[in-house]
């Protein structure tokens, strides 16, 4: 078998054009656009990375973007100061703080202080509450870009054995509450493997869709996944190549190669989930500024 590959830059291009048309009515009907404001703080290259790839999205879909850049010695109250700035500004509907913080600031006070209401990482308390209660307002974009992509590929979710590998709050705890909920795209039955996990091979090869959010690359290999899986790579990480200019390469946590030979369809890595999530982030910015307007 020779799995298919979901494309996720061709699932994000078609999200674009739904936010693009969403953002072309938004202007029609209240004359301005929405605003995102990214808070980028010290001189990690991912961080920066990242935000770029966001900048370059929003321009795409007509969003207005901005981004706020500090020097890594910013102080927890100068950094709650610009949140609270950007919660009082009407023309920011989505604030975004770029993680992870440095170490001398306090990331979940800093969560803490951003409008629930644009709050578009979705990891204010209120609405991971929200998501808990099966009532999301925003949930985090990696997430709902998995979600979307197994949407796209037509993957049966109801009843569907889904198996999360990685617990953290960005990505494996919101992920495994978004597959619970009713609706399309879910109603799963749905296990999270974690580094307290005795046997996390025999959890995997139960899975009819494998999700793996462990940060480490490897970490699955063909022996661990279930024959005919869908399997969704979210890991993302460098590693030395010196046949490469850079010296590196980005590899997923999954052994793509081997993986490929028993999966029925897999995300690749670089090119799967990563532009699905810049995608749906502008997604949650869109909705943010319908919210501000229904109020």
């Amino acid at each position: 078998m020779t799995a298919r590959i979901i494309n996720g830059r061709e699932v994000a291009s078609k999200v674009h054009q739904e936010v693009a048309a969403g953002v072309e009515e938004y202007r029609k009907l209240n004359g301005g656009v929405p605003g995102l404001t990214a808070v980028l703080i010290g001189d990690d290259p991912a961080s920066h990375s990242y935000v770029r790839g966001k900048e370059r999205a929003c321009e795409k879909v007509g969003i207005n973007t901005d981004t706020i850049r500090r020097d890594a010695s910013i102080t927890q109250e100068e950094l709650i100061g610009i949140v609270e700035d950007l919660n009082n500004d009407p023309k920011v509907h989505g604030i975004l703080v770029q993680l992870p913080l440095p170490e001398h600031l306090d990331e979940a006070g800093v969560i803490h202080a951003i409008d629930p209401m644009k709050d578009v990482d979705g990891l204010h308390p209120e609405n991971a509450g929200l998501l808990v209660l099966g009532k999301p307002r925003f949930a985090p974009a990696t997430p709902l870009g998995v979600q979307r992509m197994l949407i796209e590929e037509n993957v049966e979710m109801k009843g569907a054995r889904v198996v999360i590998v990685g617990r953290s709050k960005l990505v494996g705890m919101p992920l495994a509450l978004l597959l619970l909920q009713k609706g399309p795209g879910a109603n799963s039955t749905v296990t999270v493997c974690h580094t307290g996990t005795k046997d996390i091979a025999a959890e995997t090869r139960r899975a009819d869709v494998l999700i793996v959010a462990a940060g480490m690359p490897g970490t699955i290999t063909a022996d661990m996944v279930n024959a005919g899986a869908v399997v969704i790579d979210v890991g993302i990480s460098r590693v030395d190549d010196p046949t490469r200019k850079h010296g590196y390469r980005l590899t997923g946590d999954v052994e793509f190669d081997r993986v490929s030979e028993v999966a029925s369809a897999i995300s690749p890595v670089p090119g799967g989930v990563g532009p699905v999530t810049i995608a749906m982030l502008l997604v949650n910015v869109l909705h943010a500024a319908n919210l501000a307007t229904s109020h």
